[in-house]
C-alpha cells in the first residue's frame, strides 16, 4: 500500500479567550506577539519546517479577517515609503509573511459544540480522505531547532501505519490536570492504549501530557461529531484520539527536540514571551538587568 504524506494542516483560534478579554474582543488571541511576530506566524513557521503546502486557519468571525489581512496583505504604501527612505531591509519580515504557503481562513461551524475539536472538524470539507493532515493549536508554540510539528512528521514517515500521531512532553505534578495525560499499552513507551482528558493528578497513567499537535487521518472524523461531547459537555479532540485508539486503530506519540510553551493564559503567555526573548533578542540582557534591578 502506498501511503500518501501529510501536505495540508489545521491551526484552530477559533475561542473566545475569555481569560484575555478586554483585547481579545478585538485581537484574535493567537495575533499576540512575541518578539516582534505574532504567536500564530510561529504555528505557521512550524508547519512550513514540516513541508506543509497549504494550511487551514480556523477562526472566529471577528479573527477571520485579521488573518487574511496579516497573511495577504502586502502594505504596498509601506513598502514604498520604507524604500524611498533607504529601509527597503525593514520590509523584509513582510515579504517572509508573503511567501508563505497557501493559507486559507475560516470560521468555525456554528452549529457545533463548544470544545477544542469543532474547529478541527469545521475543517473536515477542505480535506483529503485518503491524506492524513495535520491539527494545531495555536495556544502552543514550541522553539527549539525542530518543531512538533516536523517531529510528527518524521514519525509518521518511519512508520504510516500509524492512524494518529500525537506530540506529548512530560509535565510536573499536578500540571497533568490540565492536559491529556497518555496511558501506553502494556505500560511501556510504544502504542498509545488510552487518551485521558484533565485527570486528577493521582488518577493520571503518567504524567506524559498530550498538547495541541497532532497528525491524524481522515478517520478521526468518525468521533469529531455532536454526539460525541465529553466532559464540560465539549467537543474535545483526545476524546476522539482515545477513541481511535481504543478501537484497535495504532496511535503513537512523538517527542519535539523543542520545548513546548502553552500561551493560553496571561501568566502562561507571559512565560512564554519571556523565554522568546531571553533566548532570541538581542536586548535580551537589558531585560535580565531590568528584571535583576527589581
Amino acid at each position: 500500500m502506498i501511503y500518501k504524506m501529510p501536505t495540508k494542516a489545521v491551526v484552530t483560534d477559533a475561542g473566545f479567550a475569555s481569560r484575555y478579554l478586554p483585547i481579545t474582543k478585538t485581537v484574535p488571541k493567537a495575533m499576540m506577539p512575541l518578539g516582534n511576530k505574532p504567536v500564530m506566524q510561529f504555528v505557521v513557521e512550524e508547519c512550513v519546517q514540516a513541508g506543509i503546502k497549504e494550511i487551514i486557519i480556523v477562526a472566529t468571525p471577528e479573527g477571520k479577517p485579521i488573518y487574511e489581512d496579516y497573511f495577504n496583505n502586502n502594505v504596498n504604501r509601506i513598502r514604498k515609503q520604507l524604500a524611498s527612505q533607504g529601509k527597503s531591509d525593514r520590509y523584509a519580515p513582510v515579504q517572509h509573511v508573503l511567501d508563505f504557503p497557501k493559507i486559507v481562513v475560516i470560521e468555525q461551524d456554528s452549529a457545533l459544540p463548544y470544545g477544542n475539536g469543532s474547529p478541527i472538524a469545521s475543517a473536515k470539507k477542505f480535506l483529503k480522505k485518503d491524506e492524513p493532515f495535520l491539527a494545531m493549536y495555536s495556544d502552543d508554540v514550541v522553539f527549539g531547532k525542530v518543531g512538533a510539528a516536523k517531529a510528527l512528521v518524521d514519525a509518521y514517515e518511519k512508520d504510516p501505519t500509524a492512524e494518529a500521531i500525537i506530540a506529548v512532553q512530560t509535565v510536573e505534578g499536578a500540571e497533568i490536570e490540565k492536559y491529556a495525560s497518555v496511558k501506553f499499552k502494556n505500560g511501556k513507551d510504544g502504542e498509545v492504549e488510552m487518551l485521558i482528558e484533565k485527570p486528577k493528578a493521582k488518577e493520571a497513567p503518567s504524567q506524559l501530557a498530550s498538547y495541541g499537535r497532532y497528525l491524524l487521518k481522515y478517520s478521526i472524523f468518525e468521533y469529531l461529531t455532536p454526539d460525541r461531547i465529553g466532559k464540560d459537555a465539549e467537543l474535545w479532540t483526545a476524546d476522539a484520539i482515545d477513541q481511535v485508539a481504543q478501537s484497535g486503530r495504532k496511535v503513537l506519540t512523538a517527542e519535539a527536540q523543542g520545548h513546548w510553551w502553552t500561551t493560553g493564559d496571561p501568566k502562561n503567555y507571559f512565560l512564554a514571551h519571556l523565554n522568546f526573548v531571553l533566548e532570541n533578542e538581542d536586548y535580551a540582557d537589558d531585560v535580565r538587568k531590568a528584571v535583576k534591578a527589581k
